[in-house]
């Protein structure tokens, strides 16, 4: 792990932060002072900040954030708009966000302090669960692009317009329920199996439908509830205790994934050898 990211994984110090400590020398490797930005921090490694010893944490620590319409899911933004992290407290600089919601978008948005836990619940194909409006009725097409899934070759309507992704494939919802209906509006619960940019905003544009409201309630089973706007709270036990299970079945699939590509392999070796083989003897 790069030293800037080491001191703000394991310190209360942002990235930014740490720069500037290595800059200005307030950062030691086995007591010599280390200005080397680049540099990997090895098992072993005994890293000082300002004289103390940045202890590396095995814990895991996961909040559920209710976030509230107007805040960028970013560490920065070059237009000066508010970020998620002008509104947490500072103890929560050097959290991950799993995943985004944009800027329009409001609701349950996971933070962890492990960079692996994070990555893991972004590539899983956990449930996720929103509240939607849109300005139009809910159409037949609409209702079978849901059953069934949708493939656009142009997804671009209802992308941010900087958005580089164009194409896009939308997987069968797993669940969604009309929850009211008007002649300019609908209200809808759905529930999907992943995460892509403007996903939800990009499959109703497709039928000229604009998303009005868009709010996350649920993610892999953790619920927003009547978490209050703007406010967070930690996993529960029980919660935690499903995040390690998880964390286990995605390293043991890794490993069985990894050793059937291995013996996939070797049994093509095996029949490569074989036919060159059975080649010169003919």
């Amino acid at each position: 792990m790069r030293l800037n990211k080491y001191i703000s994984h394991h310190t209360k110090y942002s990235r930014r932060e740490a720069d500037k400590l290595i800059e200005e020398g307030e950062v030691t490797l086995n007591k010599k002072v280390l200005k080397d930005f680049g540099y990997e921090v090895e098992e072993g490694d005994q890293i000082y900040v300002k004289g103390r010893l940045v202890k590396p944490s095995k814990e895991v620590t996961v909040i559920v954030y209710n976030k509230p319409k107007g805040v960028l899911v970013t560490k920065k933004d070059d237009r000066g708009r508010a970020t998620i992290y002008h509104k947490l407290p500072g103890k929560y600089r050097h959290f991950v966000p799993v995943g985004r919601l944009d800027y329009a978008s409001e609701g349950l948005l996971l933070l962890t302090d492990s960079p692996e836990v994070a990555t893991a619940l972004m590539e899983s194909s956990l449930d996720r669960t929103y509240n939607l409006k849109i300005d139009k009725p809910i159409t037949q097409e609409m209702i079978s692009a849901m059953q069934e899934g949708l493939v656009l070759d142009d997804a671009r309507a209802g992308a941010h317009e900087k958005s580089k992704i164009y194409s896009m494939e939308f997987a069968p919802f797993v669940h969604f329920e009309i929850r009211a209906e008007g002649k300019n509006f609908s209200k809808i619960r759905v529930t999907i199996a992943e995460g892509k940019n403007r996903e939800l905003r990009r499959f109703f544009a497709h039928f000229e439908a604009k998303v009005l409201d868009l709010k996350r309630v649920a993610f892999g089973g953790i619920e927003l509830n009547n978490l209050p706007t703007n406010k967070t709270r930690y996993f529960t036990r029980r919660e935690y205790d499903d995040l390690h299970k998880f964390m286990k079945r995605r390293k043991k699939n890794a490993e069985i994934e990894a050793k059937n590509k291995s013996n996939a392999l070797k049994q093509e070796t095996h029949k490569s050898d074989a036919s060159k083989k059975s080649t010169k003897k003919d």
